[in-house]
């Protein structure tokens, strides 16, 4: 099947047995994965997060359970505007009750009011900030995997109090870079350092680090915070490798680094880095095994905390519409209370829950890329060296300032 990168590709689940003769002639439940088909995040979100909800669909026995899900796609283009016309007409038109991923944050962030004003669910594994369970948040969002405050408060701190104490930022100039900044500069200054400059560079499209390279190294600081993702994270490495900045004595850090930016670099160029997932493959017998079972349908690749969180959210989602029968979709909001209401359990992210203000407690772990020597094989690039608690990872609910969260 061919499809242009607007195109929707729905594949209900065969023999899906019904739950009773009323579910039985019911519509399906829809899922539609919003996501970047063809630019800077498609490796980061893109065909691997479509494959991990189907996944999630797979492993939690839906057609077993007797339900009938249907998986839409469509590729927003890293454009809001693009991204509000495709789920107003997957809302309005093509019956679809739950939209998941949503790389980029003002993506998430004008697709989440799409839902609230449509009354369907929004799951946020994607993007980033931490807006979306504060002054944003809404009744119909969960965010899973990641957000600016969790990346900032992993790295911004532990980078100080290792002696990293003076920064320079090159941020990507949208609503996920400032907040990357501003998050992470609140930790830098309260465990002592201070930021000492930053440049913002336009987001998409800059290929060319150079100049804003060259204004870092001006700067003296000690630690180059790279505030951006994807490929614009990749090619910042790659060119501050070729500037010799490690050489200078600054240390690198990528904020929101995943691992298919790892296996991009390679280790020889990203070896030492550090940087935060809530998701690693090779952390325990559960993520391996899931990982085995994704990796033939992705060409023996691994997923990274992004594609986990649209496995995740889709699994706690058919459980919310498993127990909630017919009545499931008839309103996204009710659906996002039972995902509230009970424990999170996945073999991505193992047990955790849903707050009240919608995000998705977990732990957080530091990774380090490890040396070439140091590698085993394939896709074994990186070492724990920190877990933060799941209850510690993110930002308390009460300081977040979403209305949802009582006083």
């Amino acid at each position: 099947m061919n499809l242009d990168r607007r195109g929707l590709l729905a594949l209900p689940l065969a023999g899906a047995l019904p739950w009773s003769a009323a579910r039985a002639q019911a519509r399906p439940f829809r899922i539609g994965v919003l996501t970047d088909m063809s630019g800077p995040f498609r490796d980061d979100s893109g065909p691997t997060s479509v494959a991990a909800v189907r996944q999630a669909i797979e492993d939690f026995g839906a057609a077993n359970r007797g339900l009938n899900v249907e998986v839409l796609v469509a590729d927003h283009q890293n454009r809001p505007d693009v991204a509000v016309s495709t789920a107003r007409q997957w809302f309005d038109r093509d019956g679809v009750d739950a939209v998941v991923d949503l790389v980029g944050s003002a993506v998430a962030l004008a697709v989440a009011g799409i839902a609230r004003e449509k009354d369907k669910v929004c799951i946020v594994s994607g993007a980033g900030t931490a807006d979306l369970t504060g002054p944003q948040c809404s009744p119909n969002t969960v965010h899973y995997a990641y957000d600016t405050w969790m990346l900032s408060r992993s790295n911004g701190g532990a980078m100080v109090r290792a002696g990293g104490d003076t920064w320079f930022f090159v941020t990507a100039d949208y609503a996920f870079g400032h907040a990357l900044q501003r998050d992470t500069t609140a930790f830098i200054e309260g465990a002592g350092g201070r930021v000492v400059g930053s440049v913002r560079h336009p987001f998409p499209g800059t290929t060319d680090f150079a100049s804003y390279l060259q204004t870092a190294i001006g700067s003296r600081a000690k630690v180059l915070g790279i505030a951006n993702a994807g490929a614009d994270c990749t090619n910042t490495i790659k060119q501050a490798a070729e500037f010799r900045l490690t050489r200078r004595g600054m240390r690198m850090v990528g904020l929101v680094m995943v691992l298919s930016n790892i296996q991009a670099l390679g280790l020889e160029t990203a070896q030492g880095l550090n940087f935060t997932e809530t998701f690693y493959w090779d952390l325990n017998d559960r993520t391996r095994a899931l990982s085995a079972r994704l990796a033939p349908k992705i060409g023996g690749g691994r997923m990274n905390m992004l594609q986990a969180g649209s496995y995740g959210g889709t699994m706690h989602l058919l459980r919310a519409v498993a127990d909630l029968g017919p009545e499931a979709r008839a309103s996204g909001r009710a659906i996002v209370e039972r995902m509230k209401a009970v424990p999170t359990d996945d073999d991505a992210f193992g047990q955790g829950r849903v707050r009240e203000d919608g995000r998705k407690l977990h732990p957080a772990y530091l990774l380090e890329v490890k040396s070439p020597a140091e590698s085993r094989g394939p896709w074994d690039y990186c070492k724990v060296v920190a877990t933060t608690s799941a209850e510690e990872a993110f930002r308390p609910a009460g300081e977040g300032g979403c209305t949802l969260v009582r006083a």
